[in-house]
């Protein structure tokens, strides 16, 4: 049989994620010291691992409607409420249960996206958003964000067309960490509204903001200033969870409705017992653990702040950090370098299509942080 010849166009566009090249190095070198990998290393909180053994043990193992069991369908409505002003349900605002934030997005591509449209994504850019565009058949427009990671208004109305469907923004950002402000975030909402594109803010680190990137006392959200958008977010970083897939996404009920009719024929349902997981999680206090990882930050920018060129990151756990020109090296060659010193880090080439810099996770152990600093 003729496999290569049977593979769908689709497929062969999209390549395999180069994190995950640098795991496979990786496995090759004995305790290496991993700055790479973007998970979390702290446990589960007990109370969320309770509530998830609970349901196990009472048998809630089976499917949850397809948006998502009841009780933390009404906790999401009362952290929106609380937390960014939105009534919900409403006829106009609705809310669902998703398999990790992945899922949320692949759903609000998948409903807003012909083929030939196009998405407006930040550059550096998380791996999957290009990847998720060619699923659709559709064209990921990049805009470039250097050198300060920031997607203004200024920078993505040029690349507006009659093709755009939608503009994603993510903010702390994945791979600098960086933390868009208040003014330029309603600057975008502004733009948006005005050309009649759907913005989609992915928020997986909103809880993951440190003090000097938070604006009264919150990550810094355009869905504080408008409900026309897609609000994508999740329990995986925050609360150590990243292997329960759970994720939630809310905004204008015409597109949830739409989301919700193609989760039926594809993801089903996020996991049942997780999700009862997730509405305890929203009552645990993550921010002594936040701001220990504030301390990891202020640590990798004391130490490399002096030799290499660091967006202050201000939140997630990630430096994205420029090789010095005078070392006369691609941000791949500086990799292959650390590698031999055993050290892993991401070249800038994943997440961009410049190979300048390179992301360092402080997602580890203070010790083994200092050693793969020095």
């Amino acid at each position: 049989m003729q496999t290569s010849t049977m593979i769908s166009d689709r497929t062969t566009a999209i390549d395999v994620s180069g994190i995950r090249r640098v795991f496979e190095l990786g496995a090759k070198l004995s305790d290496p010291i991993n700055l790479s990998i973007g998970q979390p290393d702290f446990p589960v909180p007990d109370p969320i691992k309770d509530a998830t053994i609970d349901a196990i043990r009472n048998d809630q193992n089976g499917y949850t409607l397809t948006q998502g069991t009841a009780p933390l369908l009404a906790r999401l409505r009362q952290h929106l409420a609380d937390d960014v002003g939105w009534s919900l349900p409403s006829e106009d605002l609705d809310v669902m249960v998703t398999s990790g934030t992945s899922g949320g997005l692949l759903l609000a591509f998948l409903a807003l996206l012909n083929p030939g449209d196009e998405a407006i994504i930040g550059d550096p850019y998380f791996v999957v958003y290009p990847a998720m565009a060619r699923m659709c058949d559709a064209k990921a427009v990049y805009c470039d964000t250097y050198p300060d990671f920031r997607m203004t208004a200024e920078r993505l109305e040029p690349l507006i067309s009659e093709r755009t469907k939608l503009v994603l923004i993510n903010s702390p950002g994945n791979p600098s960490g960086v933390v868009m402000s208040n003014d330029d975030l309603r600057e975008v909402v502004d733009l948006c509204a005005r050309r009649n594109v759907m913005l989609i803010s992915d928020e997986i680190y909103d809880e993951f903001t440190f003090d000097d990137a938070r604006e009264q006392g919150k990550c810094p959200s355009p869905a504080r200033m408008s409900d026309q958008l897609l609000l994508i977010r999740g329990f995986g970083k925050t609360y150590g969870c990243t292997g329960w897939r759970l994720g939630y996404a809310a905004g204008p009920t015409w597109l949830l409705r739409e989301m919700k009719k193609l989760q039926q024929y594809t993801f089903v349902c996020a996991p049942s017992m997780a999700q009862a997981g997730a509405a305890a999680a929203l009552d645990v206090d993550m921010d002594p653990i936040v701001s220990a990882y504030a301390q990891r930050r202020d640590l990798v920018e004391s130490v490399l702040g002096d030799v290499m060129d660091i967006a202050h990151p201000g939140g997630a756990f990630y430096a994205f950090a420029k090789v010095p020109d005078r070392l006369g090296m691609t941000a791949t060659a500086f990799v292959e370098q650390a590698i031999e010193r055993n050290v892993l880090i991401i070249p800038g080439s994943v997440f961009s299509r410049s190979d300048t810099h390179v992301r360092i996770s402080f997602a580890t152990p203070v010790e083994k942080l200092q050693r793969g600093l020095d």
